[in-house]
């Protein structure tokens, strides 16, 4: 069955939004939004905005000067001491203090926290994931949270762009430090969660429960973030003062002591150097206190957007003109790239590969449809043109004697005062040609809508000794003029299956032909039998014969032989060919033998012989 044509595009479309939500969650999508993510949050950093808290940094100078690594706890100790004198609001230590170390330093350490308020201690899990790195006892008591400090890396490229607000083992469960933070900034108080957010310090963050409970982070470039080194603030007492009421974060930067420094969407902006891991828990926290959130859209979102563009950009080609079309289809694909960029100006993560997969495949698909569908109406217009001008042919060639001899015989009515008898006989051979006139307009439209597939056969099981007598009458005028004879030899019984009018057709052009190309006094021989898989009926001529290449070519429209043309006899080419077109559609072939200076030999073949 013929799909109508806007049908043919609402199918494509419907099929390559579909292999566009199938590929969006393939890892070549995934890498792609992450990527086209990273540039738009590099074209839009988090900018300007309130500094909510102040990066403490053990950079490689102060571990330097203060006994490095081994000396890392009295260092704290001495800089949590300076706090305390002027404390911050809260203090979050991003340092895993899990294992004992010196007693006196661990000692002073304790002692510093319990007089910090607002104080917030890091927890890293287990390698294994079997349970927490939670600070030693006599710290964790001393603090009024403890946070955990893992990232989420990317699984594709290692590019950090969230963290996780919530992780936990077995029933152990941890906020992550940046969300301790801010609880306790606001005066405390729990942390309440929902399958699709969570709150803290009444401000409400959007992270699903079954997506890991992400917070995308919206960095701002490191050169905006407020940074003192722990050197500095130890060297100059007074600078603590500074930091009174604020949130700090303290944390190792040194690039010689530190594991977790990981690449961000900013990177690239910055020397492709990683972010320090206590950098990136600061930037969270300030994007939890600016409620600078950056969400995203629903899963079913991108899909919707994929299925509504292409079946948009179908639309277009099917029921506007080629280039109203084209410039839709432009519009359409400057939304499939624009949407994404839009939605991340509203903050919310539109992943682009779906929507722009569907809308250049469905371009794709949909011009091509077009070109190949036009391709098809032009050779079915050019077939037409064809089936047109070889009617005009055949009007020309096959008209012109029934014409002559109306014209002729008209004419001598109305010029000669002839008797009442022969006037009777020219106006029935007036009357007779113009039936046979009208006969052949007939035959010539059935043939042509048959081959056109718009017109069924007419058919009928009929003597073949009939089809071919009634050839014979009408030709034997035409021999007789040239004194020649035709023998007709068919076998008894024998009974075809078809159009009778057509195969008539068919068959009385094979017989003129053969008289037109015989030489005067020659015989046209006529056999009809059958086999056992077809009906077969031959006609035989003594005239001047073909080539074997003469023969190849009898199947080319209007082709005549050289020798044809050289005696002068009148012919289109066309006769043969409209033969081949009825013998076609009766499902049988016309097979040809000659031999130059000995005549030729039409056969026709019908599959299936009537008994």
């Amino acid at each position: 069955m013929k799909l109508p044509h806007g049908a043919g595009y609402a199918i494509l479309a419907l099929g390559v939004s579909v292999a566009a939500g199938v590929l969006s969650f393939t890892a070549l999508a995934a890498q792609f939004d992450n990527n086209i993510y990273d540039w738009l949050f590099r074209m839009h950093p988090a900018g300007r905005r309130s500094h909510e808290a102040v990066l403490l940094a053990f950079d490689d100078r102060t571990l330097m000067e203060h006994g490095g690594v081994r000396g890392l706890r009295r260092t704290l100790a001495a800089l949590l001491e300076k706090l305390a004198e002027a404390p911050p609001r809260v203090t979050a230590v991003d340092l895993t203090l899990a294992d004992a170390g010196d007693a006196q330093e661990d000692q002073r350490l304790a002692a510093a926290m319990q007089r910090l308020p607002g104080l917030a201690l890091a927890a890293e899990m287990l390698p294994d994931g079997s349970g927490w790195q939670d600070p030693r006892p006599e710290f964790r008591e001393a603090a009024e949270a403890v946070g955990h400090v893992h990232a989420l890396p990317g699984p594709l490229d290692e590019i950090n762009r969230m963290i996780a607000l919530e992780r936990a083992v077995g029933r152990e469960r941890r906020w992550a430090l940046a969300l301790e933070a801010h609880r306790l900034a606001m005066g405390g108080g729990q942390v309440m969660s929902s399958p699709l957010d969570v709150e803290a310090g009444g401000v409400r963050i959007p992270s699903r429960q079954d997506a890991g409970r992400p917070l995308r982070v919206h960095y701002r470039p490191s050169s905006e973030v407020e940074t003192l080194p722990v050197r500095e603030l130890l060297g100059d007492p007074a600078r603590a003062k500074a930091l009174r009421g604020r949130v700090v974060f303290i944390g190792v930067t040194a690039l010689s002591a530190i594991p977790d420094r990981l690449f961000t969407p900013l990177s690239p902006l910055e020397g492709n150097r990683p972010m320090p891991g206590v950098e990136i828990h600061a930037q969270a926290y300030e994007t939890i206190a600016n409620r600078s959130f950056v969400v995203d859209a629903p899963a079913i979102a991108p899909l919707a957007l994929a299925l509504a563009l292409a079946v948009s950009m179908a639309a277009a080609f099917a029921f506007t003109p080629a280039p109203a079309a084209y410039g839709i289809s432009a519009l359409l694909l400057a939304a499939a790239h624009g949407l994404p960029w839009l939605t991340f100006l509203g903050r919310l993560v539109m992943p682009p590969f779906a929507p722009v997969a569907a809308a250049w495949g469905a371009f794709g698909v949909c011009a091509a449809f077009q070109f190949f569908f036009v391709r098809r109406q032009l050779a079915t217009s050019e077939a037409k043109t064809a089936r047109y001008q070889q009617a005009f042919h055949f009007v020309a060639h096959e008209m012109r004697t029934p014409l002559t001899a109306i014209q002729g015989s008209s004419e001598i009515i109305s010029r000669y005062n002839l008797p009442e008898e022969k006037r009777k006989q020219m106006g029935e051979m007036i009357n007779a040609e113009s039936k046979r006139l009208a006969q052949m307009i007939t035959t010539f439209l059935d043939v042509e809508r048959l081959t056109a597939g718009e017109k069924d056969l007419r058919r009928s099981v009929f003597p073949v000794q009939e089809l071919v007598s009634a050839c014979v009458e009408r030709a034997r005028p035409l021999a007789e003029r040239k004194r020649m004879s035709i023998d007709a030899e068919i076998a008894e019984g024998l009974r075809a299956d078809g159009d009778r009018e057509l195969l008539e057709y068919a068959v009385y052009n094979l017989v003129t032909n053969a008289i037109k190309y015989s030489p005067e006094r020659s015989e046209v021989r006529i056999v009809a039998g059958r086999n056992k898989d077809s009906m077969r009926i031959a006609v035989a001529d003594r005239g001047m014969g073909m080539t074997a290449e003469e023969v190849k070519n009898l199947g080319r429209k209007f082709y005549r032989t050289e020798r044809a043309e050289r005696a002068g006899i009148q012919g289109t080419g066309i006769g043969l060919s409209i033969v081949r077109e009825i013998v076609a559609v009766h499902g049988g072939r016309v097979d040809v033998e000659s031999v130059p200076d000995q005549g030729s030999t039409f056969t026709v073949v019908l599959p299936g012989p009537v008994v």
